[in-house]
């Protein structure tokens, strides 16, 4: 109970395949079952070859990613190149870490593309650090997780991907009331970061759905 007890709703997702890494949210902010926001960007643009992912609470979220975004640039003056995916994410790790107990609220992927390729890791407000191909982020992402797992391989093509990214989050958002808004997704490939569908109205993806299945969609 308290300050720090507050309901979080989000769904993100991001999956590593032969084309890059695809990264897709949706945009929903809400207090408990009340919605603050429809137009959330929970994308963080940290440099052209970096995202970021917010999940949890949208300040803390907001800020530290902010903060990671500096300490990249920093990293790129002081070095003269571009930090790479693992040091970066590491950085927010350490960070989250070191206020273990303190009631941050984050739940935050990173992925970007360095001279070894594509990475995606998960990092949390508990400092833990993965890396990984698939992940999913927030209150509806078990119901990502169900149409991602379904229709993941790692040979899927760029539009394949982008499709089965903005798929998972219209199911999620569906399901999860605390998911809403619009349906996101960035593709990260070898020259950067590139944004695909920049807001498609989860409303509008659900009539579409529905007619490709042969129904109204008010069933």
């Amino acid at each position: 109970p308290g300050l720090m007890d507050f309901k979080k709703g989000t769904t993100t997702l991001g999956f590593v395949f032969q084309g890059g890494i695809i990264i897709a949210v949706d945009s929903r902010a809400s207090m408990g079952s009340y919605i603050g926001s429809q137009t959330v960007k929970k994308v963080i643009e940290i440099n052209d070859f970096l995202l970021g992912t917010m999940a949890g609470g949208a300040a803390d979220c907001s800020f530290w990613e902010r903060h990671l975004t500096r300490l990249c640039r920093m990293h790129e003056l002081r070095h003269r190149e571009r930090i790479s995916v693992a040091a970066a994410s590491k950085l927010l790790a350490n960070i989250f870490y070191g206020y273990r107990g303190q009631g941050l609220s984050c739940g935050t992927m990173v992925a970007g593309w360095d001279k070894s390729g594509p990475h995606l890791y998960y990092v949390d407000d508990q400092g833990d650090r993965h890396k990984g191909n698939v992940f999913s982020v927030g209150s509806g992402s078990t119901f990502a997780y169900g149409v991602l797992d379904s229709g993941y391989k790692f040979d899927l093509s760029v539009e394949e991907a982008v499709e089965l990214g903005r798929r998972s989050i219209y199911h999620a958002t569906h399901r999860d009331g605390a998911s809403g808004g619009v349906v996101r997704v960035y593709h990260v490939h070898e020259k950067g970061w590139t944004k695909v569908i920049p807001g498609e109205d989860v409303n509008t993806l659900h009539y579409m759905y529905a007619n490709e299945k042969g129904l109204k969609g008010t069933e």
